[in-house]
């Protein structure tokens, strides 16, 4: 008989996931619950605004599918929260990782939910080092569209952006053509759209417990320098690898800076400050938007794309679409 282990499930809880998950095993299944994590093979994470038992039934149903056992479901989130996250404690061989992944991505979009998959480690659940595009990730804006609304050019640059941020044309080159476009603009367009930068839900929460729990943290972003140090100070983060903006005379010269911080950047990045710190790359985490941040999500013991393009969110290897940026303690197993 298996036995599966529920953390932190309410007694009103019990009776309707005990129900949903007997509907998704075929063999007899004896339960029981514990106050700490049971050990695992494997972890998924499902996260939503909320999670219903059919939902939980469809996932655990796949998941049987490929031969992962179901040994413990613990609930994340609080019960009374505006979020929802159960993680699956899952035993057995994965052989065939890719086409539970692709299968995965197609069931987040069918129920709207962030369904993430993870091969269980001491590591997931005590990083070191985790680092982070900005634009789009951190913040909500891309502020290169934002300079470019302000000397109005905004279309023709927020068409470039796209195609880049699509992976449909070189990083570096897209850079390049857009801030040229920039040539004249008054600094002091800076101070404003700064003042008006908006952080991605989540953020401030997400920082907060990272430094907390002694984490090192970087912004390594295509975008500013300018305005990634305004979040350093506000968000308490460790280093910033950006580009720089020339101005002379209070006027943006619209000439690009080298060493431009395009993909590889990030991935060299993200390597250097690993072997600084001696943190071996399996307690890393990386999280961005863009086609530009594939190599550092792709090396990165945990690689995060948020609300991500279409290409990028097929190609990583997490992917959160649905909640905020703190939605990535869940998949630390933090709870609440």
């Amino acid at each position: 008989m298996r036995e599966i282990v529920l953390i932190n499930i309410t007694a009103q809880e019990q009776p309707s996931i005990v129900d949903a998950l007997r509907g998704a095993l075929a063999a007899d299944t004896r339960f029981s619950t514990a106050d700490g994590t049971e050990p695992s093979d494997h972890v998924v994470s499902m996260m939503g605004r909320q999670v219903s038992d059919p939902d939980l039934q469809q996932v655990v149903s796949l998941l049987a599918e490929h031969g992962l056992a179901l040994s413990s479901l613990e609930r994340l989130s609080a019960a009374a929260g505006g979020n929802a996250c159960f993680e699956l404690g899952l035993l057995g061989a994965l052989e065939q990782p890719l086409q539970l992944r692709t299968q995965v991505l197609e069931l987040s979009t069918a129920l709207n939910l962030d369904i993430v998959y993870q091969p269980e480690s001491v590591q997931r659940r005590q990083p070191r080092l985790a680092v982070f595009d900005m634009d789009s990730t951190l913040i909500e804006a891309e502020v290169i569209d934002e300079l470019a609304k302000a000397a109005g050019i905004g279309e023709r640059v927020a068409a470039i952006t796209e195609q880049a941020m699509r992976g449909e044309i070189d990083f570096r080159a897209s850079f390049k053509a857009r801030l040229a476009l920039l040539d004249g603009l008054d600094v002091a367009v800076l101070d404003d759209i700064g003042a008006q930068l908006r952080l991605s839900e989540g953020t401030e929460r997400l920082f907060a417990e990272l430094n907390r729990m002694g984490v090192k943290t970087a912004i390594l972003s295509g975008g500013f320098t300018y305005f990634a140090k305004q979040l350093q100070e506000r968000l308490g983060i460790t280093y910033v690898f950006a580009n720089e903006l020339q101005v002379v005379d209070g006027k943006c010269t619209g000439v690009a800076v080298e060493p431009i911080v395009d993909a590889q950047r990030k991935a060299d990045l993200l390597q250097q400050l690993a072997r600084e710190h001696d943190i071996q790359l399996s307690e890393t985490i990386a999280v961005g938007d863009g086609a530009n941040d594939l190599a550092m999500l792709a090396i990165a013991g945990l690689g995060v794309a948020f609300r991500a393009k279409p290409l990028v969110r097929q190609s990583a290897r997490q992917a959160i679409s649905v909640l905020g940026l703190d939605a990535v303690l869940y998949l630390l197993g933090r709870r609440d």
